[in-house]
């Protein structure tokens, strides 16, 4: 699938001297008793992101994962949408000006795809994405993959060779899988490029270690 999709973003490239439509907006989000999905896309989001959408949207070997303004992966938590606590990468009241960002996953690989778009709250070094917003996602992608094709785990390590600054409102594609687990350690990879595989900005390794509950149940 990698070289698919690889192939399929090299076939849509932005042409020599063109731009990409990069968009902001602090239009606050709709009021609503329901529960957002917070992964669907919204006005904010660039051609190229809607398009990575899309495709993996049609890939039947990939689920999307429905993020809500609370951590989905939560046990017990309700969605209600008066909750005082939020999950950090899902934070702000405002389309397009921080964590954009939505998730797709291949059971048949364990292997996780995040597709990103960092807004102008995320900034560090004047117009790229600041460091700690890049291992934010990093972590949550690579903790998502975990949680999917093994069980809860928490961040024992995380390393990032930070290659190239991700510029603000770009497109980045975050690909993550589990390499290896022993015992109730978990050991992860992760590879940031842009969205159309000329860049890479990030590669990572993480190990998390699973609680010893969890592992009692997976032992039932």
């Amino acid at each position: 699938m990698l070289c698919r999709l690889s192939r399929s973003i090299r076939s849509h490239r932005t042409p020599a001297g063109a731009h990409s439509d990069r968009r902001f907006s602090a239009a606050p989000c709709c009021a609503n008793q329901e529960p957002r999905d917070y992964s669907l896309p919204n006005p904010t989001w660039s051609p190229d992101t809607k398009r990575l959408y899309e495709e993996l949207s049609r890939d039947q070997s990939w689920m999307r994962i429905s993020s809500y303004n609370t951590n989905f992966h939560q046990e017990g938590i309700s969605l209600e949408a008066d909750r005082k606590t939020r999950l950090f990468t899902r934070n702000l009241d405002q389309d397009g000006v921080g964590f954009e960002y939505c998730m797709f996953y291949n059971e048949a690989e364990k292997r996780t795809i995040c597709i990103f778009q960092p807004g102008p709250y995320t900034e560090g070094p004047r117009g790229y994405a600041h460091g700690g917003c890049i291992a934010a996602i990093i972590d949550e992608t690579t903790a998502t993959g975990i949680l999917l094709s093994c069980r809860r785990s928490v961040t024992a390590n995380l390393n990032i060779n930070y290659r190239n600054p991700i510029p603000l409102g770009s497109t980045v594609i975050l690909d993550s899988r589990v390499e290896k687990v022993d015992g109730r350690k978990v050991y992860s990879s992760c590879r940031v490029r842009s969205h159309d595989d000329s860049v890479v900005y990030n590669e990572a390794t993480a190990l998390f270690i699973t609680s010893k509950l969890e592992e009692l149940k997976a032992k039932l």
